[in-house]
């Protein structure tokens, strides 16, 4: 068994209100980041853009595509 395979078995347990803890604490994550590194804010705001749209697709596409 791959480890994609283990890990995609592991995260199909996790019901909504374990998904929505585990992007609350990636959220803390990143504040804490900012804190540490505060060059980041001086990004424009095109790049955070950009990268939510890259980051997004792929699940969007898998939650409202068609079924394989």
């Amino acid at each position: 068994m791959s480890l994609w395979t283990w890990l995609d078995r592991r995260v199909r347990r996790l019901g909504v209100i374990d998904t929505k803890l585990a992007q609350g604490a990636a959220m803390c994550i990143a504040i804490i980041l900012v804190k540490l590194v505060p060059d980041i804010l001086r990004l424009g705001i095109g790049w955070f853009i950009a990268l939510a749209v890259l980051l997004g697709i792929h699940p969007v596409l898998k939650a409202f595509g068609p079924e394989s």
